[in-house]
């Protein structure tokens, strides 16, 4: 099937941000974490698009927030904890995007894995984001009836 070049399409695959708007945006939010947290997280992606950018702190938990994390309850915190975290402290983001872009953020969300410490900070112009974060290259995840098991083995 032979998808016709229209327009719309033609934009969409010109890459909407360039390198240097990634590393100015990556390099303030990993200040702006260990500004706020005391904590460096240990890198920062950045994929950006016409309509959505990317956040991810990668391993963004402090060590205490990580023994908190171990339990259903402590990860509930952690989570809580980062989202009233994001939500007050969210506009400031906002307006380096919006000065990075020359666009203003229309929503924003954040994500919070405490297993592996990732943060993701999703800002969109109405569109839906579906985030989806890999397992570490060589880590092995049985599925048994669609549900994974704790151990890496299959319940």
């Amino acid at each position: 099937m032979t998808i016709p070049d229209t327009p719309e399409r033609k934009s969409m695959s010109k890459p909407a941000m360039s390198a240097d708007f990634s590393k100015e945006l990556a390099e303030i939010a990993l200040s702006m974490q260990s500004e706020r947290t005391g904590h460096t997280p240990k890198a920062v992606t950045v994929v950006a698009s016409e309509e959505t950018v990317v956040l991810t702190l990668h391993e963004a938990l402090t060590p205490a927030e990580k023994i908190l994390a171990r339990t259903e309850d402590g990860a509930t915190k952690v989570e809580q904890y980062h989202r009233a975290l994001f939500a007050v402290s969210c506009d400031e983001l906002r307006k380096e995007i919006q000065r990075l872009t020359g666009r203003r953020v229309r929503e924003a969300a954040v994500v919070v894995e405490p297993a592996t410490g990732a943060i993701v900070h999703a800002f969109t112009s109405g569109t839906m984001v579906q985030i989806f974060q890999l397992e570490p290259h060589g880590v092995v995840t049985h599925v048994s009836a669609g549900t994974p098991a704790e151990d890496g083995s299959s319940k």
